[in-house]
């Protein structure tokens, strides 16, 4: 399970300075940033950067006046961050109706997301078929490499994906990404070899790391800032669909086992459609900028929002780049001074999302069903997959209301909870009479609570906070984290099940998932609201 497991940019009503580096939340308190304000109608907001601000309901153009408690002059505002605020309205901004729309593309690059999570969950139903078909059903190993070659492929392909998305542009990686998914699940469904099984696994996992590198990456800087969180979103929404797909598409084999091989390859068809759905998709007008094309931009920026918002978005994009002609960035220049700290959040997050238990929950889950009289593993299955698309959904609908920051917070905060009670539900005598609906109830609500935010957030956030010149291969540093991680998790989970006991283990996350709250009070930003040029001007000032 995809543990990890899923706006037209308005320009500022105001200018926003600030320091190079992430800020952390005793930073935020010691700012104070005056705002000028002119025009009629002063009304009070909340900006996502923790700050009270007072802004013209007509949206005319304030001005910073200073930093660290300089005084203002006259009309102007002074405002000071105020302790633990999470802030839950953007700055007034005068909304254009467009005529362009970013649904359909988004869609296109949710496909990419749909053979994510089906790639991931098809072989749990497939194993044992395939196993006794290419006679390995003794071998135990050799199901284990079917199995983690995808994660090994997939770890190869979030690197790859950065590096190919900065080349040849975000849609052409797209194209190129069709052919290992589709590859892959072809030479998957054809296999007479146990050899040509691993090779179809590691071509599909390189295929879904470059699509869990570009899809979030894709839509972020496609969507609209006002529903951007919402869109984003829908990635992670998709990528459990498709993991239900795969269970679904799994309940023929009771009655044919030679089905493992239709289920397979299905996964041609959306792979197909992803390649031709892309090549007529618009690409992203930031990458087009940034590569100096700026009438391919505009016409780019037409199609997605319209030809009413051109001269806004292109205006944007040139006060986000304005004061630098800096080249595009390589992979030493994420570990410098400049962008190391808010490279790292990404790297923290995903890392974060993997210790904190989730794949080894959902492998565990029918064990813990089966103790409290699930027998049927489709029935444990779906209801954690149903767990999953819930809370995803719900998330959805939160994202440009709550804000990213808050529900990360109370996604690690109900994980860490629902560990606790699986912890106890398993060792505490008191409880021992009901340890079986406790087990199934701590598992439920803690795949609700990771779907809430830890599973959907990162993959929207990063996106948003790392500068244009580095966003993909930041994007692909933080994904091949998540895959590495993924990869040890699933390698030493039972043996570390086995040595300190499966009570012991969910404590250990519980944890991790207390570690992570801190962690993300601490160093991660809001976002919400905000242009990702407006981010990037502010927590990656040009030099």
């Amino acid at each position: 399970m995809e543990a990890s497991v899923y706006a037209v940019k308005s320009k500022s009503g105001f200018g926003l300075q600030s320091r190079r580096l992430l800020p952390s939340g005793a930073d935020l308190r010691k700012q104070s940033l005056v705002f000028g304000a002119s025009g009629v109608g002063m009304t009070k907001r909340n900006n996502c950067w923790g700050l009270s601000v007072v802004s013209s309901s007509m949206g005319t153009r304030g001005s910073v006046r200073g930093l660290f408690g300089l005084s203002a002059k006259a009309r102007s505002v002074r405002v000071q961050a105020s302790e633990g605020d999470v802030e839950d309205v953007a700055p007034a901004k005068i909304q254009v109706k467009s005529s362009g729309s970013v649904l359909p593309y988004v869609g296109v690059a949710c496909l990419g997301a749909i053979l994510f999570g089906y790639h991931l969950g098809v072989v749990n139903g497939a194993l044992e078929y395939l196993a006794k078909d290419l006679g390995i059903a003794e071998n135990t190993v050799l199901q284990g490499w079917i199995v983690s070659t995808l994660l090994a492929g997939a770890t190869v392909g979030s690197f790859t994906g950065g590096s190919l998305a900065d080349k040849f542009g975000r849609t052409k990686t797209f194209v190129l990404d069709a052919i290992p998914l589709a590859v892959g699940a072809f030479l998957c469904a054809t296999a007479q070899s146990i050899e040509a099984m691993i090779i179809g696994r590691l071509l599909a996992g390189i295929g879904i790391g470059i699509s869990s590198a570009i899809v979030p990456l894709y839509i972020s800087e496609i969507s609209p800032t006002e529903i951007r969180g919402t869109l984003g979103s829908v990635n992670q929404l998709f990528i459990c669909i498709g993991i239900l797909a795969a269970l679904v598409a799994g309940l023929p084999l009771a009655g044919n086992p030679l089905w493992w091989r239709t289920m397979f390859g299905i996964a041609v068809i959306p792979s197909v459609l992803l390649a031709l759905g892309m090549a007529f998709s618009p690409e992203s007008p930031r990458w087009l900028y940034q590569q100096g094309r700026t009438s391919d931009a505009e016409v780019s920026i037409k199609r997605l929002f319209g030809k009413e918002r051109v001269a806004e978005v292109m205006s944007d994009l040139d006060a986000a780049s304005r004061g630098s002609s800096e080249p595009e960035a390589g992979w030493f220049d994420l570990f410098s001074s400049r962008y190391w700290k808010v490279v790292s959040v990404g790297a923290a997050l995903f890392l974060f999302q993997q210790l904190a238990g989730i794949n080894a929950v959902v492998y565990y889950s029918t064990a813990v069903f089966r103790s409290a009289g699930i027998t049927s593993d489709v029935a444990a299955s779906a209801l954690v997959g149903a767990a999953n698309v819930f809370g995803t959904t719900v998330a959805s609908s939160l994202m440009d209301k709550q804000g990213r920051k808050s529900l990360l917070l109370t996604s690690f905060a109900g994980m860490a909870a629902s560990m606790m009670l699986l912890s106890l539900g398993f060792t505490w005598k008191a409880l021992a009479p009901y340890s079986g609906p406790l087990a199934v109830l701590g598992t439920v609500l803690y795949v609700l609570s990771f779907s809430l935010g830890a599973g959907p957030v990162p993959a929207l956030l990063l996106p948003e906070i790392f500068a244009s010149r580095i966003r993909a291969k930041a994007v692909a540093l933080s994904l091949g984290m998540h895959w590495i991680s993924n990869f040890v998790i699933g390698l030493y989970f039972l043996s570390i099940v086995n040595k300190f006991g499966i009570s012991t283990v969910y404590l250990g996350f519980a944890s991790v998932c207390l570690l992570a709250v801190m962690y993300i009070a601490g160093n991660v930003v809001e976002t919400k609201g905000r242009s990702l040029e407006e981010i990037e001007r502010a927590l990656n000032p040009a030099i």
